[in-house]
This record gives C-alpha cells, structure tokens and sequence, in this order.
C-alpha cells in the first residue's frame, strides 16, 4: 500500500488522532465512507434502494410540514396526497 508499512500507518494515525481528536476524526471517517458509498451507489446502475426512497419521502413530508414520527411509508404519502389535493382546490 503505496510502500507504507503498519509502523508507518500507525503513526499517521496517532498523528491524525492528535490533530483532530477522536469524536471528529470518528465523524471524518464516516463522511468519507458515506461518500464512498454514494459514489459507488451513483455509478453503479442499480435501481435506488427502498431505504434510499423511503429517506427521500420522510424529507420531502417534513419539508411539506407533515409529521412523520410512528407512521409507516405509506401513511405519509397519503396524507402529502390529501395535502396536496388541499392545495389544488
């Protein structure tokens, strides 16, 4: 790995670790997983997951100003769908 042995890793790691601290350094890391994923996820051509759907919903509801907390995918789009009918009228 790029002519880095374990001593070598290590010492970069206590490096970062006292640069950043452990909480933010924690938090680094799982952006950047997070954006690896999401990468991987934007060039595969998988269809979006259901996890992924049901996020986008949740957010698309709260910004509708529709509480979301105990009901299921399903509820939610029904009362958006009453809320937009509403608004139609």
């Amino acid at each position: 790995m790029f002519g880095l042995g374990w001593p070598e890793l290590v010492i970069i790691l206590v490096i970062l670790l006292l640069l950043f601290g452990g909480t933010r350094l924690k938090g680094l890391a799982k952006g950047f997983g997070e954006s690896i994923r999401e990468f991987k996820r934007a060039s595969s051509d998988e269809p979006v997951k259901e996890k992924d759907d049901k996020e986008a919903i949740i957010e698309a509801a709260r910004k509708m100003g529709i509480a979301t907390k105990n009901k299921d995918t399903a509820q939610i789009l029904k009362e958006m769908n009453e809320q937009l009918v509403e608004t139609k009228s």
